[in-house]
């Protein structure tokens, strides 16, 4: 077991704002480069398809839309660690620190493989859904390839929380730029067929997102596993939780819930990307465009969001709710300052950015329509995401699930539906749906992680 002389607990006194503002600030920025890296090693290839063949572009648009839900789920299923290990850390339990480390990785092991399994199920039916029949030989190609990388993506999702959750996000931001460093040039030597490599387009570009997949998990793990700064986490046999079979129930009650509700929020942004392929493959390839665009956005909300977890799951760790409830708010405010800097950007440059992403009038055209809707959910998709995150660091995670039931599956899908197809307004209203899922959202979050706070603070008096 752990010696005392391991402790060192992360809140030995009240914080401030001031201080919370420089935590966040400090795990935050590594936590972006990370999380963008991370979705970008796919959307690479949308960017270096697009000025190579407009089918085959819309065709890495709707598999990496697709795909993007299982991913998701996966990131969040390994952020079921994230309160758990930080939790420990935060009491200074080292060794069982890397026992929960183990735990985690032998578990997001098995969902990446039984994602696989449904994704290829899946696979049987990609005909069936309404898409353009000119790009489906280049979606089932490029499909395959994506297929065989998602257990490796599993592997690092896993290592990055672990990583996090001892305060470490910039090993995985290092570990991420290199993956993507490597799919820029594979993407240039295969969709092209650059220095001798044969031109393979959209199928070049699957093999080269998942020959970065691999590397960036096995790279990941080997950092984890036997590098120095990782030293203090190695356990022994002797290094066991009272109750092993306990820790697995909670490991797994703390990453489904999170899963389930990455999973369908994610859902109703594909979903918006199989509804826009309805309205053909213009509107697909615009939608994807804003997508993309969004990125700006979402990813540094994310990064803070996710700052917000890791400290608040290690000041659960010591009980010390005051400082929990000054995380959050800290982070609420960074990240409403970032939802009105990426409103500006979006405003201000969103033509030129869509001017530089495609040479197909058509589709520039179509997204200049989608950046007023872009622009109105930011602030909604900012605070949705600090709270929700918040929550996640308390371990009160069953909340997640039925907040995202409610906002995106039972409110998001109808109008959705209603706003693209019975109004007819195709990929703009799927853009104006997304304000209406995340409003509510980000009061359901915010009002249940408050409740929490009170519910451990009268369990503490």
């Amino acid at each position: 077991m752990t010696s005392s002389a391991d402790k060192e607990p992360v809140s030995p006194e009240r914080l401030s704002l001031g201080e919370s503002y420089r935590m966040l600030a400090r795990l935050g920025l590594p936590v972006l480069v990370t999380q963008l890296g991370a979705i970008l090693v796919g959307f690479v290839d949308t960017f270096m398809m697009s000025n190579y063949s407009t089918a085959q572009y819309a065709a890495a648009a709707y598999v990496n839309n697709l795909f993007v839900v299982p991913i998701v789920m996966q990131m969040g299923f390994a952020g079921g660690l994230t309160p758990l290990v930080g939790a420990l850390f935060g009491r200074g339990d080292h060794r069982l620190v890397g026992r929960m480390m183990r735990l985690g990785m032998r578990l997001n092991v098995w969902l990446g493989l039984i994602v696989t399994a449904v994704m290829a199920v899946l696979y049987l039916f990609l005909g069936d859904m309404g898409q353009d029949p000119a790009i489906m030989p280049y979606v089932r190609s490029y499909y395959l390839t994506v297929l065989a990388s998602i257990v490796f993506g599993s592997v690092f999702f896993c290592a990055q929380q672990m990583s996090n959750g001892v305060n470490d996000t910039a090993t995985p931001m290092w570990v991420i730029l290199g993956g993507n460093l490597l799919n820029v040039v594979g993407n240039y030597m295969l969709i092209y067929g650059k220095w001798g490599a044969p031109e393979l387009g959209v199928l070049g570009a699957g093999l080269s997102t998942l020959n970065a997949r691999i590397i960036i998990s096995v790279v990941m793990v080997a950092l984890v596993a036997y590098s120095r700064r990782y030293r203090r986490f190695r356990c022994t046999p002797a290094d066991r939780f009272a109750d092993p079979k306990a820790e697995k129930r909670r490991l797994l009650s703390t990453s489904w819930p999170v899963m389930i509700q990455s999973g369908v929020e994610c859902f109703l942004w594909a979903f918006g990307a199989v509804v826009s392929g309805w309205f053909g493959s213009t509107q697909l390839a615009a939608y994807q465009l804003m997508v993309t665009l969004n990125q700006l956005g979402f990813m540094t909300y994310m990064s803070a969001a996710t700052a917000v977890a890791v400290r608040v799951s290690n000041y659960a760790g010591c009980d010390d709710t005051d400082s929990m409830r000054i995380t959050a708010k800290a982070g609420l405010h960074i990240n409403l300052i970032l939802g009105t800097l990426a409103s500006v950007i979006f405003l201000a440059l969103g033509d030129l950015i869509i001017d530089l992403l495609t040479p197909d009038a058509a589709v520039r055209s179509y997204a200049y329509l989608l950046i007023l809707p872009l622009v109105l959910y930011q602030y909604c998709d900012a605070v949705q995401m600090t709270y929700g995150n918040a929550l996640r660091g308390t371990s009160n995670v069953k909340p997640l699930l039925w907040t995202a039931v409610i906002s995106y599956l039972v409110v998001g899908v109808p109008v959705l539906l209603f706003l693209a197809v019975t109004l007819n307004m195709g990929s703009l209203g799927v853009y104006y749906c997304f304000s209406i899922a995340l409003f509510i959202a980000a009061i359901l979050y915010r009002r249940y992680f408050l409740r929490t706070l009170s519910r451990l603070t009268a369990a503490h008096l």
